[in-house]
């Protein structure tokens, strides 16, 4: 008979049969940056979270390189917006300016940069309003030079995030058409329609003026769409695929491993960041073991990377 208590009786041995083990290269960390300069603004919804200008923001990547962080997904917030979102493909949008700056002082951090309209749309949706709904395909094209402004800069991945159909292959034609052949397309394959993503809404000042993104971001309620989005989106040229949110969507995590040979992202949302601080700030948890065992479920469950507000905390805790 087995006594299976004999592998845990000590740190020592459990640490030493461990299955499943947090990696300082496989997290990254997401930035906002905002036109201005000398700016930290706080995000009173995501505690240890704030929006930098550029110039603080590279101040803020050099103490998290020295924690050992090695890549940044970066969300702007342009000065003005309007219904063609010009900002997020403008090459001296606030984003691209962040770039340059960083591959300026950092040239072997690793950027990655959310491409989509939100931000930079008056209405707050993330594609083309013809009246009341989203026009896919005309939403395509702005997508797509979004994409090469971030990569002309010198962005080592592109992100899409919109949930447009065949906007994977829209910004892989113009990356290749445009020279950058060798620019990463990180897919967010798997984005569902999700209640966690109300702090990230204040934070990047994303949220829609009317109605909401269920005709474009998944039905929480499927799986079997999430394996054909992300084998779509592979076969249309994406590099990765994620899925979006990670914690209530382990199960999709596992599917997606189990059937793709493609590097699988998880992402650790602001509503899943949000309610640990939260409940942290009020001594009802303890942070460090609960952020640690959440992330420790989604590399379990098959994700190889992993995008976190948590990074920061996180590397730290590694050490």
């Amino acid at each position: 008979m087995s006594r299976y208590r004999i592998l845990r009786k000590n740190k020592a041995i459990r640490a030493l049969v461990r299955e499943t083990r947090l990696h300082k290269d496989e997290l990254i960390q997401p930035f906002f940056v905002v036109e201005g300069s000398a700016k930290k603004e706080i995000i009173s919804s995501m505690p240890g979270i704030e929006r930098y200008s550029v110039d603080t923001l590279l101040k803020e990547i050099e103490k998290f390189i020295k924690l050992g962080g090695n890549a940044g997904l970066l969300f702007g917030l342009p000065k003005a917006k309007d219904n063609l979102a010009k900002a997020a493909y403008d090459e001296n949008g606030v984003v691209q300016k962040a770039i340059r700056q960083i591959k300026k002082h950092f040239p072997e951090f690793l950027i990655i940069t959310d491409v989509c309209l939100c931000a930079y749309m008056k209405h707050g949706h993330c594609g083309v309003l013809d009246g009341d709904q989203i026009d896919n395909d005309k939403s395509l094209p702005l997508l797509a030079k979004m994409a090469v402004s971030h990569a002309a800069a010198g962005a080592d991945i592109v992100a899409p995030s919109d949930m447009m159909d065949y906007r994977v292959a829209a910004i892989r034609e113009a990356l290749d058409e445009n020279n950058f052949k060798d620019t990463a397309l990180l897919s967010y394959a798997v984005k569902y329609a999700s209640a966690y993503y109300g702090p990230f809404r204040d934070a990047a000042d994303s949220a829609p003026s009317s109605g909401d993104r269920k005709t474009y971001q998944m039905d929480s309620a499927n799986v079997r769409e999430a394996l054909k989005e992300a084998r779509q989106d592979v076969c249309e040229g994406a590099d990765m695929v994620m899925v979006k949110p990670a914690l209530a969507y382990l199960d999709i995590i596992k599917v997606l491993r189990q059937d793709l040979d493609v590097p699988i992202v998880a992402y650790n949302v602001s509503g899943e960041y949000s309610m640990v601080k939260a409940a942290a700030q009020k001594k009802w948890i303890d942070e460090r073991a609960i952020v640690l065992e959440n992330l420790t479920a989604m590399k379990r469950a098959g994700a190889d990377i992993i995008i976190s507000y948590h990074t920061q905390d996180v590397l730290s805790w590694l050490k």
